[in-house]
């Protein structure tokens, strides 16, 4: 049963998620977002760690240490920071974020807008996907413009709506006039 919800919940959120970028204009990106969840190393975990209200991929994490589903699905999904983080270019050559392109800021704003309305259901708000980051933000190894690009993003839903928003990154993010 744990598997079917789980498929469910895919599912859901991917339709989400289409229709945020479908509104923005990025239709290959909506059509092809979370692919890899569909793989057995990440969807075996999601059935397994299936609770409903988080991701399961916290869960597994919890239980064994690590989670492979995780590390799968960043590795495949450009619209994540986690994906762009490299060595960087100064004399220390620590690990850092690098600068995201664009299109895929706006495809992981819509992500986090459609986790949040997955996740919280009727207790979603225009404000829930900024709260969320607001939380985690001075953790994220995200490169400052990138983090200020979502930020932006974010912050202009929760003062404006999402059609507004939309507009706005149509026509000032991707200049999609």
């Amino acid at each position: 049963m744990k598997a079917w919800e789980h498929l469910k919940t895919i599912n859901h959120h991917r339709r989400l998620v289409r229709k945020g970028c479908f509104a923005v204009g990025l239709y290959w990106q909506g059509l092809t977002h979370d692919l890899s969840k569909y793989s057995w190393v990440e969807f075996s975990v999601g059935a397994k760690y299936f609770q409903g209200d988080k991701s399961p991929n916290n869960a597994e994490r919890a239980a064994t240490g690590v989670s492979m589903a995780w590390l799968h699905h960043k590795g495949r999904n450009k619209h994540h920071f986690e994906y762009w983080i490299d060595y960087g270019l100064d004399e220390h050559h620590g690990m850092t974020g690098m600068e995201m392109p664009v299109r895929y800021v706006v495809e992981m704003y819509c992500d986090r807008v459609a986790a949040c309305k997955t996740y919280q259901k009727e207790k979603y708000t225009d404000a829930s996907a900024l709260k969320y980051f607001e939380h985690g933000k001075a953790k994220y190894m995200m490169n400052e413009n990138t983090k200020k690009l979502l930020e932006d993003m974010l912050t202009h839903l929760a003062e404006h709506g999402e059609e507004a928003t939309n507009d706005y990154i149509r026509r000032e993010i991707l200049k999609n006039k």
